[in-house]
């Protein structure tokens, strides 16, 4: 059994509306257990410090519709599989590890005042790293994880201004957007009962 606490970088894809959170830092914490051979059992949470941009669909573009940025920070809770290509040996003390898992992003927050927010999004995630593992309880590891998720436009973003100005987006553009967004992260690992 190993505990990790983590930290890197949220590289956040772009959306069409620039209003989902934004690229920055992140903390977190995993906890893996070996269920056979070169396979663990992985859970893991995070929280991103992003910030977003808010606007207000009501208003004409130039005259206040863009509200400014805001605090909104992203959290992150999945569980899933992670296979050490390694087998149960390191590589010059190295063990590359590949994982896959399925679990939420969630904001944890109320609509802005133009109607949008993250809510609790199912999101999958993916990706690889490598862990250092120099003998004893200590270990180091590096990861990038791409953690695909879901959001979605409220109706207000699709309509017409009262004056007749132009709406955020356009009637062609999807109400729901996946989203890529990797995580580059670097841990440090206790094994209990190593």
């Amino acid at each position: 059994q190993e505990l990790t606490l983590l930290t890197g970088y949220y590289a956040a894809s772009a959306d069409p509306a620039k209003v989902a959170p934004q690229s920055s830092p992140m903390l977190g914490a995993r906890y893996d257990v070996r269920v056979g051979g070169p396979a663990s059992l992985t859970a893991r949470v995070a929280r991103v410090f992003s910030e977003r941009n808010v606007v207000n669909p009501a208003l004409n573009p130039g005259a206040g519709r863009a509200v400014g940025s805001e605090s909104w920070p992203l959290y992150l809770a999945d569980v899933g599989l992670t296979l050490a290509l390694t087998g149960q040996k390191s590589l010059h003390r190295l063990v590359p590890v590949v994982g896959a898992g399925a679990g939420i992003a969630s904001d944890f927050r109320s609509a802005d005042v133009g109607g949008f927010r993250v809510g609790t999004a199912f999101a999958l995630n993916f990706g690889g790293g490598v862990r250092w593992v120099p003998g004893g309880p200590f270990q180091l590891r590096a990861d990038v994880t791409d953690h695909l998720f879901q959001i979605a436009y409220p109706s207000s973003y699709f309509l017409p201004t009262t004056s007749g100005g132009a709406s955020v987006l356009g009637q062609s553009q999807s109400r729901n957007v996946w989203k890529h967004n990797a995580a580059i992260t670097l841990g440090a690992s206790y094994l209990f009962f190593r």
